[in-house]
């Protein structure tokens, strides 16, 4: 299955819910980390966990970030936690939730936060 990518801008772009068979796919495209949004059961049984996530995204060469966001409650703790982390993240980054929005948004949130 195809990744539907957003790009955002040169280091960041955001896609739907990744599943661990798109991880090579990712590398693939270059992305060099994958930061997952999306909360653990949010979609049911059948969403991908985040520790397979992370697993295979660290087989296949990719850092690996995990900052949940509840639909419609990104938080300043969250936008902070991210921001602190990018300028040591290797680019381009993939980040996700269930539609994409959430990963765009904390993103955008963060590089604010950063003065970008």
């Amino acid at each position: 299955m195809t990744i539907n990518i957003k790009n955002i801008n040169e280091q960041f772009s955001s896609c739907p819910q990744l599943t661990v068979d798109q991880v090579p796919e990712a590398v693939s495209a270059g992305f060099k980390t994958i930061i997952n949004n999306r909360p653990d059961g949010e979609g049911g049984p059948e969403q991908p966990k985040s520790e397979e996530i992370r697993q295979a995204a660290e087989s296949n060469g990719l850092k690996y970030v995990h900052i949940p966001v509840v639909q419609g409650q990104l938080t300043q703790a969250q936008v902070d936690e991210l921001a602190a982390l990018l300028p040591d993240l290797p680019t381009p980054i993939l980040g996700f939730c269930k539609g994409g929005v959430r990963a765009a948004n904390i993103y955008q949130h963060a590089l604010v936060k950063s003065g970008q």
